[in-house]
């Protein structure tokens, strides 16, 4: 299921279009979350998102109204089921889009960060920026499945480092990439492994792409509780929807 969390009904238009098609680019079925502060008003808002739906011929969208806060995202998204979710970006105010990035840290799924100021979603070019660490890789997956259903063009962004690391992993999915019949092609950044991820929205100004793939961080250092992780800054300054993927720390030792 491609879930769609929605936190302002009103300004939610293109994102539910957006996701909608998405889904059935990707031969999944759509749903939609959405949280209240009480058990009283869930009818209230389920009437008004069908109300929404509706109007955008989406009438038999299964809904999903809670009684609880962003926190829970991952044990929802768990309960129906979901293999990628859109986030609602209502309110691009740093406190908001930190909130929503605490609340998606426990994801297993890749997660979306769509504005609502972002036309409806492009995807005939996606950049794919590639670094050193090994969970880069978990990307490629989402990657080679937009190139694949969705007809995208795959943009690698290869970092430029001094060692091999982000090579060799630009090499392992260009091996899974040439499996399938959709276009790629690989540049080299002028930024390190520690820099690509913002570069990457640069390239997709200038390449007029429609998304960007990077992994989350591993886990919060000081600098990242004080002044926001690597991808709050990307998020906050994309003018086209980040998708981020979660280091799996079931895979991954948290050293290289």
């Amino acid at each position: 299921m491609v879930l769609v969390y929605i936190q302002q009904l009103n300004t939610a238009k293109v994102l539910l279009q957006s996701a909608s098609t998405l889904a059935l680019q990707l031969l999944k079925t759509f749903g939609v979350l959405s949280f209240v502060d009480s058990d009283d008003l869930v009818p209230e808002r389920e009437a008004e998102l069908k109300a929404v739906l509706n109007n955008l011929n989406l009438a038999e969208t299964p809904l999903f109204v809670r009684n609880s806060k962003p926190h829970v995202l991952s044990e929802v998204c768990e309960e129906v089921e979901a293999s990628f979710l859109f986030v609602q970006v209502a309110d691009a105010e740093t406190k908001s889009i930190r909130n929503l990035l605490n609340g998606c840290r426990d994801l297993r799924i890749p997660y979306l960060f769509h504005k609502d100021s972002f036309s409806a979603l492009d995807l005939r070019k996606v950049i794919l920026p590639i670094g050193f660490l090994e969970e880069e890789l978990e990307k490629a997956q989402f990657a080679a499945a937009f190139g694949r259903f969705c007809h995208s063009e795959i943009k690698m962004l290869l970092a430029n480092d001094y060692g091999s690391k982000a090579a060799v992993n630009a090499d392992k999915m260009k091996q899974l990439f040439d499996k399938f019949d959709f276009e790629y092609s690989l540049e080299k950044a002028t930024k390190d492994s520690f820099k690509v991820d913002a570069e990457s929205i640069q390239v997709a100004g200038r390449e007029q792409a429609g998304m960007t793939i990077v992994s989350a961080s591993r886990d919060y250092g000081l600098d990242d509780i004080l002044f926001g992780p690597k991808e709050y800054h990307i998020v906050k300054k994309s003018t086209i929807p980040v998708l981020l993927v979660n280091p799996r720390g079931d895979l991954y030792a948290l050293c290289d």
